[in-house]
């Protein structure tokens, strides 16, 4: 039997202390892998600046997902301008877009005229509850930045999500379009919350 020993770490809390540590545990396992593209989900830009400082000189590539324009408030983007504009400047992308597991299906199953859940309900659900929050939105993320042809589905990135803020579920993933979902792999988890 062949094998392969890696280190998982486990956060005794999920939320935003542990966003610096996952930064470092994401670049570590890319370079172990030697890959190329670290995906990272940011609200507000405050964990896109923090994995964009510990990754410098890494020769790493960063890409940051993003909330949609409206997600919180009506024609109001939740990422700092500011933030955006000197990561873009340094060569970071950042992706906006619809999120992949909900979409239109989160108006159709909060609607009191229609309700119900749906399937991609039930996948987002099942990513929450069977490993972490943070691993459906790292799923979520990878599945957004192909959708904008920003990843490439034939080579394998470290995705980072977080619960409620920060980061503190750093996995691997070969990537694919939100149209062929079953196509992406969770390759290996290298870090998430124990407790939540």
């Amino acid at each position: 039997m062949t094998f392969i020993q890696k280190k998982i770490w486990y956060y005794e809390r999920p939320g935003d202390s542990n966003t610096l540590d996952s930064a470092g545990f994401a670049i570590e396992r890319a370079k172990e892998l030697e890959i190329k593209t670290i995906v990272v989900a940011s609200t507000s830009g405050k964990t896109a600046q923090v994995f964009f400082e510990a990754m410098k000189g890494s020769g790493i590539e960063l890409v940051v997902v993003s909330h949609v324009f409206g997600f919180a408030r009506p024609g109001e983007w939740e990422f700092s301008e500011e933030t955006a504009m000197n990561l873009r400047k340094r060569g970071v992308r950042i992706v906006t877009g619809t999120h992949a597991l909900s979409g239109i299906e989160r108006a159709f199953s909060r609607s009191p005229k229609v309700g119900g859940g749906s399937r991609s309900d039930a996948v987002a659900e099942t990513l929450r509850r069977i490993v972490a929050v943070g691993l459906k939105v790292a799923v979520e993320c990878v599945l957004i930045a192909t959708d904008q042809g920003v990843l490439e589905v034939d080579k394998e990135v470290v995705a980072v999500g977080g619960t409620g803020s920060g980061a503190d579920t750093v996995c691997v993933i070969r990537p694919a379009y939100t149209g062929s979902f079953f196509d992406l792999q969770v390759r290996e988890i290298v870090a998430m919350p124990r407790v939540r």
